[in-house]
């Protein structure tokens, strides 16, 4: 059976143009088996579910925010791949931050919904921005190692426009996951080559999540979560003294979901 994960490693981020601008942070996330964990409550009881803790998962942190009355977070993915026709019966892991000392933003969370033989049948790619709202990108038949495209549909950073594509790359081994996202705003630099405007990665390593190892994430981490706010408005702050343009924030998009097709396209060179 499954057994709950905790990832230790960095995230990065790069802006290309119109100015050049980078930074990376350490930081650490958790990657649960949810079906796992429903069916062997005890598989997760180090970490506090739902309660107040140190350090904790609350369901209703995730997609439509049922709690466990309505079957918690895996309830709405499961509904949500249900209405697709996707058959992902087997394990659904999600990676995640958790919650810090009560508090917590998710940029963006990964859902990897597998079928019965262990093949990986979507990616569910969860995305929340600082005003209080969040869109989700479901990517259909997914592959390792691949860029998998996405229109551009939700408000992120005031740093950029509500157009383009996202290509996300997944990479994952049994001690290792690499999240790639390249951001084009199909805007031409002024190279031959077309650039994306954002890389952003998160990737790290994984280890059983024992109560050794929060222990260890919250003595490195204690304010990590809260950190992660700060932190994005410490580097907008940096963009706008640099006079990067500033766009106005759309209404959110009028659906939740955006249902990606499942075939994907070649990176753009």
């Amino acid at each position: 059976m499954a057994q709950p994960l905790v990832g230790f490693g960095e995230v990065r981020h790069t802006r290309l143009r119109p100015v050049h601008h980078a930074f990376n942070y350490p930081t650490f996330f958790l990657m649960l088996p949810m079906r796992a964990m429903q069916s062997a409550p005890r598989l997760g009881q180090v970490l506090a579910r739902n309660r107040p803790a140190l350090l904790s998962f609350y369901d209703a942190d995730h997609g439509d925010g049922r709690g466990p009355q309505q079957g918690g977070a895996l309830a709405w993915v499961q509904e949500l791949l249900d209405q697709q026709q996707i058959q992902a019966d087997g394990e659904i892991w999600l990676h995640c931050y958790p919650r810090v000392m009560g508090y917590t933003f998710k940029p963006v969370s990964f859902w990897y919904c597998h079928n019965a033989l262990g093949g990986l049948e979507a990616i569910v790619c969860e995305v929340n921005n600082t005003f209080g709202e969040r869109h989700v990108y479901l990517l259909q038949k997914p592959r390792y190692g691949v860029d998998l495209v996405a229109d551009k549909v939700f408000f992120v950073s005031p740093f950029c426009k509500v157009q383009g594509r996202y290509h996300f790359r997944f990479m994952r081994t049994q001690d290792r996951t690499v999240v790639r996202i390249e951001y084009f705003d199909d805007e031409l630099s002024f190279t031959p080559i077309h650039q994306p405007l954002l890389i952003t990665s998160v990737q790290g390593h994984l280890e059983p999540l024992t109560a050794q190892a929060l222990r260890r994430a919250l003595w490195q981490f204690p304010w990590m979560t809260l950190m992660v706010t700060v932190r994005i408005h410490w580097q907008a702050f940096k963009l706008w003294r640099r006079r990067v343009t500033i766009f106005r924030k759309p209404s959110p998009p009028a659906e939740l979901v955006s249902v990606i097709p499942s075939e994907s396209k070649p990176p753009i060179s």
